[in-house]
């Protein structure tokens, strides 16, 4: 479902015309706070080319890694769906968990007890200041809805997400599911 005001656990769509921004071209975000200071959240459809364990050697796992977005890229983010197992996490909404302890979780995935139907690897985060998300929604970047998906968000497949909710929007949004990414290859 749309809605026109953004709250913590919503998902930000980018809208087609986001074509030159490469960060957010094409970006399904997870907003994991929303309130009067801002807005911070993280991209789940841009994997980077990078493990868990290309950036920590001692964590033996090929857990994808992905773009957050264009703030801190030099700092690990995390979201879950284990509370009960990672301590100090942050709730988001629909049983989706930000950050925790991560010397936890590096002891969980050396265990075999997490795997990535429960955790999702995050280099930067995507912030807005204030009133920044507000006049990107006016400018029509994004679309808002809400996370249908609820906590097996985290396992979405993120090749083809995007173009499902192009799809799923309907009407003038049909064309651009099939669109290239890049237009000057059509």
């Amino acid at each position: 479902m749309i809605t026109t005001q953004p709250k913590k656990g919503n998902l930000l769509i980018a809208e087609p015309a986001i074509i030159g921004d490469m960060s957010f071209n094409r970006s399904i975000i997870l907003l994991a706070d929303h309130n009067s200071e801002g807005s911070i959240g993280f991209i789940l459809n841009k994997p980077l080319e990078y493990t868990i364990s290309d950036l920590i050697p001692e964590i033996d796992a090929n857990f994808k890694v992905y773009n957050g977005g264009p703030v801190e890229q030099d700092n690990l983010y995390f979201i879950h769906k284990v509370p009960d197992l990672i301590p100090n996490s942050i709730e988001i909404s629909f049983g989706i968990y930000w950050g925790g302890d991560f010397n936890k979780v590096a002891e969980l995935i050396a265990n075999n007890q997490l795997n990535e139907k429960h955790i999702r690897f995050f280099l930067g985060y995507s912030g807005w200041d204030a009133q920044q998300l507000q006049e990107e929604l006016k400018a029509h970047s994004w679309v808002v809805t809400e996370n249908i998906y609820k906590k097996e968000i985290i396992e979405k497949d993120y090749q083809s997400f995007w173009k499902e909710k192009m799809l799923e929007f309907g009407g003038e949004y049909t064309i651009w599911s099939n669109a290239p990414e890049d237009p000057s290859f059509n």
